[in-house]
C-alpha cells in the first residue's frame, strides 16, 4: 500500500508548482478527494500502485516534458473516475479536473491541459509535437514493459476489475486490444520510452497474446 501522506505531499506539491504564487486553497481536501477516488473498491488494477507508478514514470521522463506539474496532476486526474463496467471514465475524469482545479486555484488555461491531457489516454496517441502528452501516455503504459512477474500481475490485476465479463468474451476483447497495440508504428514517444521500454512491451504483449490464443 503506497504511504497516503507522501502521495498528499506530491499532489500538494505539483498543484502549488503549477499555480500562480497567490493565496490559494489548502491543496490537502482536494488531494484527500483524489486518494478516496483511487482506493475505490471496484479497481484492481487502477488503484494508488498504478498512480504511484504513472507518478514515478513521470519522474523519470519530466526532462522531456514542457510543463511536468502540469502532466502531474494529469496523471491525479486521469482515472480519478473509474468504473470498469463504463466506457466514459476519461471523459468523466476529465470533467472532475475541470471542475476541481479551478476552484483549488489553477488557472483557466493549466485546467484546459489537464483536461486536454486527461482526455488523451483514451488513445494514448500524441502528436509528434506534444511533449506533456508524450510523457503522460507513456508513464500510463510504461506497464507494459514490466518485468515477467509484474506484467503477469497486471494482467491478473485487470481480468479482476473485468470480472464480470464471461471468459471467452474478454480473451477475445483483451486480444483485439493487443492486436491494436501491436499493430501501432510505436508504443512509445517520448525517446526514453523508446529506447528503454518498447522492445519489453511489445515482448510482453506478443506473449500474452499467444497465452490467451492458447485459451
Amino acid at each position: 500500500m503506497p504511504d497516503l501522506d507522501v502521495l498528499r505531499t506530491r499532489f500538494s506539491d505539483a498543484l502549488r508548482a503549477a499555480r500562480a504564487p497567490v493565496d490559494s486553497p489548502d491543496p490537502a481536501p482536494y488531494a484527500n478527494d483524489l486518494l478516496t477516488r483511487w482506493q475505490e473498491p471496484q479497481r484492481r488494477y487502477h488503484t494508488l500502485t498504478h498512480l504511484t507508478a504513472v507518478l514515478d514514470h513521470i519522474d523519470v521522463l519530466e526532462k522531456h516534458a514542457d510543463d511536468p506539474d502540469v502532466v502531474r496532476l494529469a496523471a491525479w486526474f486521469h482515472d480519478a473516475v473509474y468504473a470498469p463496467d463504463r466506457s466514459e471514465n476519461e471523459e468523466r475524469s476529465a470533467r472532475l479536473a475541470e471542475r476541481a482545479l479551478p476552484e483549488s486555484g489553477l488557472s483557466a488555461a493549466k485546467t484546459a491541459e489537464v483536461a486536454r491531457l486527461v482526455r488523451l489516454t483514451v488513445t494514448h496517441a500524441p502528436a509528434d509535437d506534444d511533449r506533456d502528452g508524450q510523457v503522460l501516455c507513456d508513464a500510463d503504459l510504461a506497464i507494459l514493459a514490466s518485468a515477467p512477474s509484474v506484467y503477469a500481475a497486471y494482467t491478473a490485476a485487470v481480468r479482476e476489475e473485468y470480472h464480470f465479463v464471461p471468459n471467452d468474451a474478454f480473451r477475445d476483447g483483451r486480444s483485439a486490444i493487443l492486436r491494436q497495440l501491436l499493430d501501432l508504428p510505436h508504443l512509445f514517444h517520448t525517446p526514453y520510452g523508446e529506447r528503454e521500454w518498447e522492445a519489453t512491451a511489445r515482448y510482453n504483449l506478443r506473449s500474452e497474446l499467444e497465452m490467451l490464443s492458447l485459451g
